[in-house]
């Protein structure tokens, strides 16, 4: 009988996923074979035939890069990838996929391998020059050869795009009343709150008599701070000509990272208590303190003044926070997010 109610609890919580993400749209795979790439280098030595390969040559700086490395090896040659992560310096890597080997036409083993990239700051890059290496194992000397290729370049439009000079904040037009029209807006949510009531019915059933299980989880500030600034870009709060609430947001966005990275309490403080805490310590340079005291002041004339930005200014702001993060980010500062899973095993810690 127990084991006819667990079945019947875990049907709910399936059929409460469902309804839940009905209207869901499916994130882009980036291990799949359907993306297009837009650049497409091919580069040969000896035994060894490599292409590069990216998505875009042109990208906003809300958007990601895809970068794809092919490797086709002749005979019993082996080749070693480059080591992107030691080598990118304006973009930031997101993750990476290893896609297997195959064989081609010509019983060539094939390694492809493809990360997932993010810009820092708008303006012109490049993607440095890679090299493999390959050698044949059966090589007494194991000499190792190397396959140089070439940088490319990519552009990275800024948060204002092209016209951002020209950007005229629009005065907040007067309310309209709209005529009542029919509508089924309710479906979706009715569908997604009886999926939710079926959900925390099964979550209660499976929980009574088993213990939590703390499962810890920690990530770098820089981690949870850039993808807050990717939030607020997708936003578009300048666009919408929501000066005031961008402000209020980047500037929230900077003082929780500096709570994060240097453990000073700099979100609850005002401006004036936490640059008069900064200066008594020495976690960061002078050049650093005078201009996180200009920006937080630049960003309360805003707040509090009325103060109007120009569009350069606002995107001076922004390139000014990601580039402090970029600089003092370090991944020995982490945060600790933790979660209880429901298990029938004692309470342990862990760390990932």
């Amino acid at each position: 009988m127990g084991k006819t109610k667990e079945n019947f609890v875990l049907i709910l919580l399936c059929a409460a996923c469902l309804l839940g993400c009905a209207g869901c749209e499916k994130d882009d795979d980036s291990r799949g074979d359907e993306v297009k790439f837009e650049i497409d280098k091919v580069y040969e030595r000896g035994p060894l035939t490599a292409h590069v390969k990216v998505s875009k040559n042109k990208i906003t700086i809300a958007e990601t890069l895809l970068l794809e490395f092919e490797a086709a090896i002749k005979g019993d040659y082996q080749v070693q990838m480059p080591r992107v992560e030691e080598l990118l310096q304006n973009f930031g890597l997101i993750d990476w996929y290893n896609l297997g080997d195959t064989l081609d036409e010509k019983n060539n083993i094939v390694t492809r391998y493809r990360y997932r990239l993010e810009p820092f700051l708008s303006g012109s890059y490049e993607l440095p020059a890679f090299t493999f290496e390959f050698h044949d194992p059966n090589d007494t000397e194991q000499k190792k050869h190397e396959l140089v290729t070439e940088a490319v370049s990519i552009e990275v439009a800024s948060l204002l795009g092209e016209d951002r000079a020209e950007l005229v904040i629009a005065d907040i037009e007067d309310v309209v009343k709209m005529k009542p029209q029919a509508s089924y807006w309710w479906i979706g949510p009715a569908a997604l709150g009886i999926g939710i009531l079926a959900a925390a019915a099964g979550w209660l059933y499976l929980r009574k008599g088993r213990g939590a299980k703390l499962v810890r989880i920690f990530k770098p500030a820089h981690e949870i701070a850039y993808a807050r600034l990717r939030t607020l870009v997708k936003d578009n709060l300048v666009a919408k000509g929501q000066i005031k609430e961008f402000y209020d947001r980047i500037s929230d966005i900077l003082r929780h990272y500096i709570e994060h990275r240097f453990k000073l309490r700099a979100p609850e403080r005002t401006t004036e208590e936490f640059l008069a805490e900064l200066q008594l310590t020495e976690v960061l340079g002078g050049d650093d303190k005078d201009s996180l005291g200009e920006f937080l002041m630049h960003c309360d004339l805003v707040k509090f003044a009325k103060h109007e930005p120009e569009a350069e200014q606002i995107q001076q702001t922004f390139d000014l926070v990601k580039d402090f993060i970029e600089k003092t980010k370090s991944d020995e500062t982490k945060i600790d997010v933790t979660e209880r899973l429901e298990t029938d095993e004692p309470v342990e810690v862990g760390s990932v």
